[in-house]
């Protein structure tokens, strides 16, 4: 998974300075002061005074980082274009990343899934001052949902200094619109983490409450956006579940046959024991047919015994 970058709608906070401790008056004005506290009240001064060019340093770190970063920012844009023109052609590759990603897939109800089989392009663009925000582009096809062809959605700071967002309205067609179908169905990888009632992903648009902790904003600008191959290319974990399971039943129905094998040669009395359990059978023979031929086969009963 590519590391996850430093969020670029908010500027490095300071780490609060200590409040300097009082100066110490001269030894000659306070004759009295103990020689352990005033040890005590100059290394503070000292520590202050260190701390204040550790921040200073901190500081020019920070903005030389900002070069760093604005530069590579610039040299990646060649190949983040080469990548956008091969995955058009790869089919669904934008819903597939989104159904794959755990905090995404969250988000997902079946008809946001259906919706996002348009989605044919995605783009994430820094503004040359990379501090003050982001814009997330989706290009669709021609939809049965909604009118446009792009949505975006842009992150940035206000005047004040404060960050805020807008975003493309979207213009749906009649009755398709998923922001007010509150009844969608889960899909499989939300219902999994047993949300009641999902939002659409849609929703995210219109939502400018915090742009300062825009959780999905910042998933895909800083997670997806750097390397999606890798939640394209992760297996269906449904299938894969679906499997094991098929392989342990099957295992366990070879084991249990195997044992009626070995017991068949057993005392008759033995299947009045406590050690026998009926549960096997009813188990790896859900048919009253299928154990009755189980059990007749091994001559242990006479007539078709009642289940």
């Amino acid at each position: 998974m590519a590391p996850k970058r430093q969020s670029a709608i908010l500027p490095q906070p300071k780490k609060p300075r200590p409040v300097a401790a009082p100066k110490l008056e001269d030894k000659s004005a306070s004759p009295g002061l103990p020689k352990g506290e005033k040890e005590q009240q100059e290394a503070i001064e000292h520590i202050d005074e260190v701390q204040n060019e550790i921040d200073r340093l901190n500081e020019q770190a920070s903005e030389e980082i900002l070069k760093v970063e604005q530069k590579y920012n610039k040299l990646r844009q060649p190949f983040f274009q080469k990548r956008s023109e091969l995955i058009t052609k790869i089919p669904n590759f934008w819903v597939t990343t989104f159904v794959n990603h755990p905090q995404v897939s969250a988000l997902l109800g079946e008809e946001d899934e259906e919706a996002l089989h348009y989605l044919t392009r995605v783009e994430v663009t820094e503004f040359e001052d990379i501090k003050s925000g982001y814009r997330i582009d989706f290009y669709f096809d021609e939809n049965p949902y909604f009118e446009n062809k792009v949505l975006s959605k842009e992150f940035h700071l206000n005047e004040s200094g404060d960050p805020s967002s807008k975003s493309t309205e979207i213009k749906w067609k009649s009755g398709k619109d998923l922001t007010k179908c509150s009844s969608q169905t889960q899909n499989k990888a939300s219902r999994k983490r047993q949300h009641e009632e999902p939002e659409s992903f849609f929703t995210w648009f219109t939502d400018h409450s915090d742009a300062g902790a825009d959780e999905l904003g910042e998933v895909i600008k800083d997670d997806i956006w750097p390397n999606p191959l890798q939640y394209y290319l992760v297996p269906d974990m449904d299938d894969e579940e679906g499997e094991a399971e098929d392989d342990d039943d099957d295992d366990e129905e070879e084991e249990g046959l195997e044992d009626i094998d070995e017991e068949g040669d057993e005392d008759e009395d033995r299947w009045i024991q406590p050690s026998f359990s009926f549960s096997f059978y009813f188990l790896n023979f859900p048919s009253p047919w299928e154990r009755v031929a189980v059990l007749s086969s091994l001559s242990l009963c006479a007539q078709p015994p009642c289940f």
